[in-house]
């Protein structure tokens, strides 16, 4: 993890790039609480047998799945201190370029490609990565901005 003292010392390492995080691996579990929650019960998710005679060969996690593993990756990633919180602030770019197999393990990396100031704070924005292991391309790529709002 890389611990920023405060926001000029973030600002500072404008271009570095953290991690990667450790590895987790993707479980059917995760796959069916996850459709659930949104209400995707696509059978290449959740339908084991028949996501077998996939051109997958099994059930994959979905594209937002991986996306929403973004907080627990950044918290391995960066801590920014002597802050009064961090906002979501959102996306601009998000891909998904390859799935992530049931089973698979995956991990992030994350450059800091911008910070700057707002009237509210620090408006950072962070390319992540998240990789699937064994596998050339990753399963999903995201331009995520966080606004750190200073004490």
């Amino acid at each position: 993890m890389r611990t920023f003292a405060n926001l000029q010392e973030l600002k500072a390492s404008a271009g570095e790039t953290f991690g990667p995080t450790e590895w987790r691996t993707v479980t059917q579990e995760q796959v069916n609480l996850f459709a659930d929650a949104t209400d995707d019960h696509q059978w290449i998710h959740v339908d084991v047998e028949r996501a077998e005679q996939s051109p997958f060969g099994g059930t994959i996690a979905h594209g937002y799945l991986s996306l929403s593993l973004l907080p627990s990756f950044l918290e391995e990633l960066v801590e920014v201190q002597s802050i009064a919180m961090a906002v979501n602030f959102g996306l601009n770019k998000v891909r998904f370029p390859k799935p992530i197999p049931v089973g698979s393990r995956v991990r992030a990396t994350a450059e800091l490609a911008a910070v700057k100031g707002s009237p509210a704070g620090q408006l950072t924005t962070l390319n992540v990565t998240i990789e699937v292991e064994g596998e050339r391309r990753p399963a999903c790529t995201a331009e995520v901005l966080f606004l750190y709002v200073p004490e």
